[in-house]
């Protein structure tokens, strides 16, 4: 009996805790995930810390009511991830008031096509003294998290993030790269796929981008052309203001020594990825029981690590390091890890890895 009065002693001071934190800490909270409750008692206690962190404000009433039932979803899909995918964290994140179309719509954007049947392939690298653990961050091939907004452009920051790194490695210069030239200019098409040119933020793929700058002859800063995250502008690329060019690109085997050897050779990668469990991602390492291998999502593979702890599996798992493009409040602080072992969500799917000429610029 006493030592189930303590429990519920406990228990009642975590409560007073959280809510004392609520009132203490104002726009500062850390939202607390629900995805262990087999209840939805609390979603308005929830919906209101929500928005209070991500400042959303809603026009009308009725706006407000459906917000807060597609909010109610959220949860109950997050507590479903949660149980698919114990290793990770799930829960509460910017997107939790959003239907899986509305996200798939305005923050992916990868088109669904193959890879052309004339790609070129990356050569076979050795494996044998690769490092246990690699991260480009460390070593400075990689710029801040950008943030794509509500526009269907991931395979430009994929595109940009790889080009970023195949630059430093060229130069020694980290130069963050223009998505938006992309979203306006960069209408490369696949003759062998109808209706599959790169469409700004309707679409487009990794590898059209990188052939569009290829013959375009490069990209420019950022600085030079900012994001504005909508493709409603006229094209603005100045030649002068090249900032990195493209020598060549090719696309990388499936096999995971493969793509490690190459992302620590050649720098980032640029990867293709099914991103259903990233809407409700909070942290730790991604490993899925079940994930679709349809690809949906462009983002940038920046290291990997040998010992990314899976408590429900009682075993250390190997991981990959993915930078994403929704800003540094989603996920780990903008980075998402994904277990390696069996392609797991089709990341080792679509793999490209492209190596950079220097232009300065006039």
């Amino acid at each position: 009996m006493n030592r189930r009065f303590s429990l519920l002693f406990v228990l009642a001071v975590v409560a007073a805790t959280s809510f004392a934190a609520e009132d203490l800490n104002g726009d500062d909270l850390i939202i607390q995930q629900v995805v262990d409750t087999d209840n939805l008692l609390n979603a308005d206690h929830h919906f209101r810390l929500f928005k209070r962190k991500f400042g959303k404000s809603y026009a009308t009433k009725e706006e407000h009511e459906y917000r807060f039932s597609v909010f109610k979803t959220n949860l109950r899909r997050a507590r479903r991830h949660q149980k698919l995918d114990p290793s990770a964290v799930h829960g509460i994140t910017r997107f939790s008031d959003i239907t899986p179309a509305e996200f798939r719509r305005n923050h992916l954007g990868l088109k669904r096509l193959r890879l052309p049947s004339d790609a070129n392939k990356a050569p076979i690298l050795p494996t044998e003294n690769l490092p246990a653990d690699f991260d480009w961050r460390d070593r400075g091939a990689v710029t801040a998290v950008k943030n794509q907004g509500s526009c269907g452009s991931c395979w430009s920051f994929s595109t940009t993030g790889a080009l970023e790194g195949a630059n430093f490695l060229a130069t020694g210069k980290l130069v963050s790269l223009s998505e938006q030239q992309l979203v306006d200019c960069d209408h490369e098409c696949d003759p062998e796929e109808p209706g599959s040119c790169d469409s700004g933020c309707n679409g487009g793929l990794m590898n059209s981008a990188f052939e569009y700058t290829l013959k375009a002859g490069g990209l420019m800063q950022e600085e030079d052309y900012p994001y504005t995250g909508t493709d409603r502008g006229t094209c603005k690329f100045d030649k002068t203001k090249i900032a990195a060019s493209v020598a060549n690109f090719s696309v990388v085997s499936l096999d995971e020594d493969q793509i490690a050897a190459n992302l620590v050779k050649n720098g980032p990668l640029a990867v293709a990825i099914n991103a259903v469990f990233m809407q409700t991602y909070v942290g730790g390492v991604s490993c899925p029981y079940i994930c679709s291998k349809r690809l949906d999502h462009g983002v940038l593979l920046v290291g990997y690590g040998s010992s990314g702890y899976a408590p429900i599996r009682l075993k250390e798992k190997p991981y990959w390091i993915i930078k994403n493009s929704w800003g540094e409040s989603w996920g780990e602080n903008g980075y998402y890890k994904i277990c390696q072992g069996r392609n797991v969500c089709g990341v080792d799917s679509m793999v490209s890895t492209v190596a950079a000429v220097h232009t300065t610029s006039q």
